[in-house]
């Protein structure tokens, strides 16, 4: 299942896998990386066809995120928040601020569609003929529409070493964004139940290693 765009844009800040934190929204090349293999992003924000990702847009992008991973982390308080930027997490104040200055880019009116075969479904009508502004406050209204929603109480920061995702909970017993995550995090406890106890690691059998 796709995930929301606040989701998503969260989760550009990520593990490099050898150790590192990976930014695809670093530079603007990535960031039009990014965007174009997310046709649901675009999705959110219609007539966005047309749009020219500058350092501009970049930085107003990243201006959400920011906004975003500050909130998340107040979010799951008092459990720690991710630990890709948990040393410089915005004032929730100003999240709020710029969380909501980039909603209030784009005027909208809620709009109703109801054809004759087919229930009804709401959209929203807009005259911002700015790709890029609709794109930004898109993003914004998402995030404003999950953390005042119900899935809010499901977020969680993943716990698995080296990981820096945040994810929604989907069943009760979900502590990891991923498996493979589950399967890192259940490793690294045994042997730290192994090294408390003394216990000797146990190396797999087969023949001596060659070095190639």
């Amino acid at each position: 299942m796709m995930e929301r765009p606040v989701m998503d844009l969260a989760g550009t800040i990520r593990h490099d896998g050898d150790g590192g934190v990976l930014d695809d929204l670093d530079t603007v090349r990535g960031a039009r990386r990014w965007l174009q293999q997310r046709p649901g992003i675009l999705a959110a924000a219609p007539a966005t066809g047309d749009l020219v990702l500058d350092e501009e847009l970049r930085e107003a992008v990243v201006d959400v995120r920011r906004a975003v991973r500050a909130l998340f982390a107040r979010v799951v308080s008092p459990a720690p928040p991710s630990p890709a930027d948990a040393h410089s997490l915005l004032p929730v104040d100003e999240a709020l601020r710029l969380l909501n200055a980039a909603a209030a880019r784009e005027p909208v009116a809620p709009q109703l569609h109801w054809p004759a075969e087919g229930p009804p479904t709401a959209g929203l009508l807009s005259a911002e003929g700015d790709p890029g502004v609709r794109l930004v406050a898109a993003l914004a209204r998402d995030a404003v529409d999950f953390l005042s929603g119900p899935q809010r109480e499901h977020l969680r920061a993943c716990r698995a070493p080296r990981c820096v995702r945040y994810f929604v909970k989907s069943h009760g017993r979900q502590e990891w964004c991923k498996p493979s995550c589950g399967n890192r995090a259940r490793v690294a406890r045994h042997y730290e139940r192994a090294r408390a106890t003394g216990t000797p690691r146990v190396r797999p059998s087969g023949p001596p290693s060659t070095g190639r």
